[in-house]
């Protein structure tokens, strides 16, 4: 009995937290945004660490002695600091095969000379043009996964004392306890890689550690009254699925649209750039199962674009000479400016 009831006050405790917590960001996002209130899936993202835990692993940081206590801090905060779990979480589904080599990659405006386009187009187009989707056509679908869906922000106040650059990767992987070559591994220098890349000609981008830091740049780029989009699930992934209605949601081209991509890492990091002339659609696509609300983003201003970046490879152009278009994954969010 006596067990009973302290599992129940844990889970009580572990409830009221994760609220407070949850509670926290929505207050920052109404004082910050003009919106009554974001995403569920997005608040759901807050730190899962209650202000007393907050306070306690301060403490530790300072001390230097974060490492000593990280499997308490990885569950409490809710973050990926096992390997092994995290294949685990990547591999657990029955229906999709692991996730796709080009997934993180589609992200990098300089794709490098030596992918291979096998690599590169395995399970759908992550990139096409915008005539390419068309009600009543079909379409092969990529992989719309968030490698780490489940991961939580990070306090700002912690995520600003974690090491995050490739001049202290050593330092951060020594803290989390990261093996080499390990899935994390290669994942944190994927997201610090894109994260240091250096921006191309009219780009504003950022890489948020923080919720806050998320909506700070959204309100730095776009104001406070925005609009906010994402795709709604996975489904069609690798599928060859049939277009249902396409919407155009968003066609200012001189008001830019700020997105942002969920990042593989540790903790919860969002990549959010801002880039000329870019176009907002939703559009149906009608999987196997159900259909799934997707957006998709059309850049048309693709001039100072690298000319060995992937989408070119794929479609046979040039920077400047086309469109180039690709879905916004699981977990991706499109800020547009609120223009009424």
């Amino acid at each position: 009995m006596t067990h009973l009831i302290l599992l129940l006050g844990l889970l009580v405790a572990a409830y009221f937290s994760g609220s407070r917590a949850e509670n926290a960001f929505i207050q920052y996002w109404e004082e910050h945004i003009g919106l009554s209130h974001p995403p569920h899936w997005l608040a759901a993202k807050a730190s899962s660490l209650n202000p007393h835990q907050e306070a306690g692993f301060m403490k530790v940081i300072a001390k230097n002695e974060l490492a000593s206590h990280l499997r308490s801090f990885c569950k409490q905060a809710n973050i990926a600091c096992s390997t092994n779990a995290l294949e685990k979480k990547i591999i657990d589904s029955k229906t999709l095969p692991p996730i796709a080599p080009w997934n993180e990659a589609k992200l990098k405006y300089n794709y490098p000379n030596e992918i291979p386009l096998s690599i590169a187009s395995q399970g759908g187009l992550p990139y096409f043009r915008e005539s390419m989707v068309k009600e009543g056509g079909f379409m092969s679908i990529p992989d719309l996964r968030d490698p780490m869906s489940y991961k939580s922000f990070l306090p700002r106040s912690i995520a600003s004392k974690i090491p995050f650059s490739f001049a202290q990767i050593e330092e951060l992987k020594k803290l989390f306890g990261v093996e080499d070559k390990s899935n994390m591994d290669e994942y944190i220098q994927d997201t610090l890689e894109t994260c240091e890349k250096r921006p191309i000609q009219g780009e504003k981008r950022t890489c948020a550690t923080a919720a806050e830091d998320l909506i700070d740049f959204v309100v730095e780029e776009l104001g406070h009254y925005v609009h906010v989009w994402s795709t709604k699930s996975i489904e069609g992934s690798y599928e060859n699925v049939t277009i249902g209605a396409v919407k155009l949601i968003y066609g200012n081209l001189s008001e830019s649209p700020a997105l942002c991509h969920s990042q593989p890492f540790i903790f919860q990091v969002y990549y959010c750039h801002v880039l000329q002339k870019v176009k907002v659609y939703a559009v149906d696509i009608k999987a196997k199962k159900k259909v799934n609300h997707a957006i998709m983003a059309c850049h048309y201003d693709t001039s100072t674009w690298n000319p060995n970046h992937l989408a070119f490879k794929l479609l046979g152009f040039g920077p400047g000479q086309i469109e180039v278009c690709h879905w916004i994954n699981e977990n991706g969010v499109v800020w547009t400016k609120n223009l009424g």
